[in-house]
Order: structure tokens, then sequence, then C-alpha cells
């Protein structure tokens, strides 16, 4: 009883370790850091995902009313002018407006910040990409994220149950694979419709590295059952669906998610014209 109790312990330690690690490194994760300019410190988090048909808003703290700010962006992997706004005070804040884009479209940006003369440009050596998408009814996204930690936590405990050739391994497998089912292969896609507007695009059809993850991981556990039911000895297999499933975590979050072609995109609403 102990052992398992201290099993799962491990389970939910790395379940938890692995998916802030994910969320953490992942291309949406905000952009934070410190700048000085002048006699003031300016403490900034630029975020780089925003949901809706709004503008994504992009503010900065910044009491000193003689320092202003130019927000400066343009769509993402295309040869347009760069668009500078100023950035408008409202109270000790700094405002400036990212133009609404369609679903998995991309802007990238920075800001130029003056004072006295001296100009600073944040962040540096570097340009925020930001990606817009739908919004996701909170209940859907919520199931979807339940069930894919879940699918985590029980695809470790399992790993951990093969290696000490325990009796529950079974019945793990099975939860396991419902979880990564359920959350990925069936909440997933309905994400992925409400957010980008498409159901799946990992293979074959797209790049999508969140989609073709979860196609991995499943296929790993399915072979892991196949192999179980056929010849009742399966912990290697097993072990090894649990580790992919665990590799597969630790890829950042949305790394290479859908993204917009502008170009085409663009070529489109000309063709549109002619016509």
């Amino acid at each position: 009883m102990g052992k398992t109790i201290l099993l799962w312990i491990l389970a939910i330690v790395i379940t938890l370790g692995s998916m802030i690690y994910q969320r953490k490194t992942g291309p949406n994760h905000p952009v934070t850091g410190k700048e000085m300019i002048g006699n003031c410190i300016i403490d900034f988090k630029l975020e780089r995902s925003h949901s809706g048909d709004t503008d994504q808003p992009v503010i900065l703290t910044i009491p000193d009313t003689l320092i202003t700010a130019t927000l400066v962006y343009k769509r993402y992997k295309t040869s347009d002018e760069w668009v500078n706004v100023p950035m408008v005070r409202e109270g000790d804040d700094l405002k400036g407006l990212l133009p609404n884009q369609p679903a998995a479209g991309k802007l990238e940006y920075y800001i130029v910040i003056k004072s006295a003369g001296s100009e600073k440009i944040i962040p540096k050596g570097e340009k925020i990409i930001t990606r817009f998408n739908g919004v996701v009814p909170n209940w859907i996204l919520a199931l979807h994220v339940i069930f894919m930690i879940f699918g985590m936590l029980f695809s470790t405990r399992t790993g951990l149950e093969a290696l000490r050739k325990g009796t529950n391994i079974k019945t793990y497998v099975y939860l396991t694979t419902a979880f990564l089912f359920l959350g990925g292969i069936i909440l997933g896609p309905i994400v992925q419709k409400y957010a980008f507007g498409a159901f799946w695009t990992g293979f074959p059809f797209g790049k999508d590295l969140t989609d073709n993850k979860t196609l991995i991981a499943m296929i790993s556990w399915l072979i892991a059952i196949f192999v179980l039911v056929k010849y009742k000895k399966a912990r290697g297999w097993i072990f090894a669906a649990s580790l992919i499933t665990f590799i597969i975590y630790l890829i950042p979050h949305s790394l290479l998610g859908s993204e917009l072609d502008y170009s085409k995109m663009d070529a489109e609403q000309v063709q549109m014209i002619d016509e």
C-alpha cells in the first residue's frame, strides 16, 4: 500500500512538472522582463496570443509622464511595411492596440520607448510573435485540459507500474488510452475547430505539431494494447508508450501550431476582386 501511494505521488509530481515546463517554454507564454530608461525601471509582460474578435491590447505601466512609447508591428512572414502606432496614456499606463487578425493569423511586434532624448526597444534583440484565435467555450476547453492531464498522469503511473511489474497494469493501460482518446482525439479537434477553424491540421493534412504529438501518443498506446491483448506480456511496449508520451508532453505547447498563410489569403482576396 505504501509503495502504491509513493508511486502515485511520483506520477503526480512528474505530470505537474512536465506540464508546467511545457507551458512555460511554449510560444504562447508571455514575454516578461525589465528595462531601464532614464531613472525609470519598466516591468513588462507582453502577450503572445489573443482570443476573440477584438484588437489585442499592449500595455506598459510607466508612471513617468515624460516617457512616451510607440507600438511597431506588421503581419508575420510578410513583406509588409512596419506600422508605427503611438501608445496612448491612460493614467499610469501606456496602451496600444494590435489589429485583430483572422484565426491563426500572426503579427510580430516590438515597442520603442523614448525619454529625454534616449531610446530603448522592448524586448531587446527579438520581436514578439503573437497569434490570434477564436474563442473556445470554457466547458469544452476545461474538459480537454482535464482529460489531457489525466492522460499524462495515468500514462506516467502506468509506466511506473510496468517497471515494478505491478498487477494493475492492464487497468491503467485502458484508462490512459481512454483519457488520451477523449482529451486528444475527440476534444482536441473540437478545440482546434473553435480556435483556428479546422478540426485537424496534423498528418496527413498538415504539419501541426500539437495534432501530430497527439497522434503519435495515441498510436503508441494502441500498439501497447494490441501487444497486451495478443501476447499478454507487454511491459516493454507499455513502458515505451509511457516514455513516448512523457517526451511528447515535454515538447512546448503550440510549437509549430496552426499558422495562417497571408500570401495565400492575399492572393485569394485579389482573385475575388478580379472576378
